[in-house]
């Protein structure tokens, strides 16, 4: 006998109470949990974000301004203003609390926008009617200072983590940054032994020295303090063991390091003689930093000059010449840089001039990554050639590309060993109770350029005077590059490794392969049809015209017949053009069809028949007893 199993009402909404109350219940005790299954891993931070969330120790307010409503009309920057915002909302729930989090929608000529304008969030006009659009985010800490975001470029979206949390950095961090400088160019303020005169600082040196805490180092300093965020060398050149010796200590210690070498500085002054130019030509412009270099990981040939016949720029030697390629001073633009490292992404284009080139150490263990690097049309170059060079033209003589990219600049990361394994130098004497370090205290975090000529004023700058003024405008971007270096390094090793990621927007790969297929597969089509078309048109024309105006009014039969004919033919050609490009799209079209039928009909299928299956599988299981021989 068959024993058939009902649920009355009240086990139903027994049931539903339990599931409700197990909701309730993860809600609670999952709180914070979450699985991130992007390819890219988009919604998982950086364990160095974690970190630096983790070492804030007083309140921080965020401040997100998106003009939700006008961004309805703006459909990629809408979604994303969605990405931004989760993202935003996300290091907020990490945090513990120590972001406080207000989001923000401003309306025009309210309180919102002005405080926006108020904190640097700038509004950007859209639409006919110029409404303000407004997508930044800025921030506040307990001491009133400010830091802001202006605006969220999508062009940006893979640095979006490090950009927000360096924001969040800055706050919980407000002293400015220590750089120390120590460069045997003449970058600074001075007197200028070859004019007679004061010389302005260079550009790049002024502008670190409004951003940061700059303190010039002399080449002879044999200590380096430990609070220096970063350390800039500028053409090292003849260092004492001693004042090496303070630089390897302070990179083994965990200091952040900038170096700019060069094979042949054009701004370095040695063996100028006044009234003999010629003195200087033959001097030794190169850096001496080898052993140190080597020590870290990096390869640099003082000797050797990269020659470059794809990035070469027009330059004029001598007044009323031509200007001329010169195979050594190089534009490079944005196929020379690293989109996915901070420094040169977003960059349009940096001057170098008789730049070497860089490479890892033979077996060496830390990572070397390019962040500027020739076209494969390239060669090295004695530097030699280029010292007393009075025809750039004469460079193209022998000139053989290797096929080769030469990394113009690197950074460099991972632990290193000290360049003095024997201790330190004679005549250098630690302080008590303090022991010279034999390797990495912290990881290398390192990054070397090797031209110092890019830092020059007039490879990147065009001077103007206004009311006495001294004003700048740039037309390369040598100093953002310089600039967003320094920005980098003085952070944390924590806020260095965090780096760019992959877009949070996804193309349709599969739809555009498919279109591009389609494209090659039909444009030869529509081209052997459009060259059909054009042929009966030529025809008929001709067969029109044939005999004069007169004889055109009266044709014959046979005429008249192979007029229709070529009218028919215009029809067909026309009409099988017009499917030809329709049929264009057809394959996208077939895709969308079978994706919807596989959603809407294939997978509520499958599951309808697991169902199917499972109930029968149970009914079954619960008629066996039923069924068994009684004994």
């Amino acid at each position: 006998m068959n024993k058939r199993s009902t649920l009355g009402g009240g086990t139903l909404l027994a049931l539903a109470l339990l599931f409700i109350g197990l909701t309730i219940l993860f809600n609670h005790a999952l709180r914070g949990w979450r699985l991130d299954l992007t390819q890219n891993r988009l919604y998982t931070t950086a364990a160095g974000t974690d970190r630096i969330l983790a070492s804030i120790k007083e309140p921080i307010n965020l401040y997100f301004y998106f003009s939700e409503k006008t961004a309805a009309q703006l459909p990629q920057l809408k979604t994303y203003g969605v990405r931004v915002r989760e993202f935003v909302e996300e290091l907020a729930a990490r945090s513990g609390g120590r972001l406080r989090l207000h989001v923000i929608d401003p309306q025009p000529f309210s309180e919102e926008e002005d405080r926006a304008s108020e904190l640097g969030v700038r509004g950007t006009a859209v639409g006919a009617s110029g409404t303000q659009f407004y997508f930044g985010l800025a921030g506040t800490n307990s001491t009133d200072g400010r830091a802001a975001i202006e605006f969220f470029d999508p062009n940006k979206e893979q640095f979006l983590e490090y950009d927000v949390v360096k924001l969040v950095y800055q706050l919980a961090n407000p002293k400015k940054p220590v750089v120390a400088w120590l460069s045997s160019l003449p970058m600074g303020p001075g007197f200028d032994p070859q004019t007679g005169q004061m010389r302005e600082p260079w550009v790049v040196y002024s502008e670190a020295q409004q951003l940061f805490e700059l303190r010039p180092l002399e080449p002879t300093a044999t200590r380096i303090e430990p609070d220096v965020n970063v350390l800039v060398l500028v053409h090292p050149k003849n260092l004492s063991p001693a004042t090496q010796f303070a630089i390897d200590q302070y990179v083994l210690r965990g200091g952040h390091l900038l170096v700019f070498v060069d094979p042949l500085a054009q701004s370095d002054q040695s063996g100028a003689e006044a009234g003999n130019p010629m003195a200087a030509m033959g001097a030794d412009k190169s850096s001496h930093l080898t052993a140190l270099l080597s020590a870290w990981g990096v390869q640099f040939n003082p000797g050797e000059v990269v020659a470059d016949r794809a990035h070469a720029l027009s330059v004029t030697m001598r007044q009323g010449e031509p200007p001329v390629e010169h195979l050594g001073v190089l534009g490079l633009d944005k196929g020379s840089f690293t989109a996915s490292d901070v420094i040169t992404a977003g960059l349009s284009n940096v001057n170098v001039a008789t730049a070497g080139y860089l490479e890892p150490v033979k077996d060496t263990k830390v990572h070397f990554e390019p962040l500027l690097q020739s076209s494969r049309d390239a060669q090295v170059l004695p530097a030699a050639r280029f010292r007393m060079l009075f025809d750039p033209a004469t460079l193209r003589d022998g000139f053989k590309p290797t096929g080769r990219r030469y990394t113009i600049a690197a950074r460099i990361s991972g632990n290193v060993h000290s360049a003095f394994p024997a201790g330190p130098p004679a005549g250098v004497t630690l302080p008590a109770g303090q022991s010279a370090l034999k390797e990495s205290a912290r990881p290398l975090s390192l990054v070397v350029f090797a031209d110092t000529d890019l830092l020059s004023d007039y490879l990147w700058v065009r001077e103007q005077s206004f009311f006495g003024q001294r004003l700048a405008q740039a037309w390369a971007s040598n100093g953002d590059l310089v600039q967003n270096a320094l920005d980098n390094l003085a952070g944390s090793t924590d806020l260095i490794s965090v780096r760019g990621r992959a877009s949070f927007t996804r193309p349709f790969e599969r739809v555009e392969k498919l279109r591009r297929a389609a494209t090659d597969r039909f444009r030869a089509k529509e081209q052997e049809l459009e060259q059909q078309l054009r042929e009966t048109e030529d025809k008929l024309t001709a067969l029109r015209s044939k005999g004069g105006k007169q004889s055109a009014l009266i044709l014959t039969p046979e005429q008249e017949q192979e007029i229709e004919h070529f009218q028919t033919e215009k029809l067909r050609i026309r009409k099988e053009l017009r499917a030809v490009r329709a049929g264009l799209d057809a394959d996208i079209k077939a895709l969308g069809a079978t994706l919807k039928i596989i959603n809407i009909i294939v997978v509520p299928a499958l599951f309808a028949v697991v169902a199917l299956l499972l109930a029968a599988w149970r009914r079954r299981r619960r008629a066996a007893p039923a069924n068994a021989p009684l004994r």
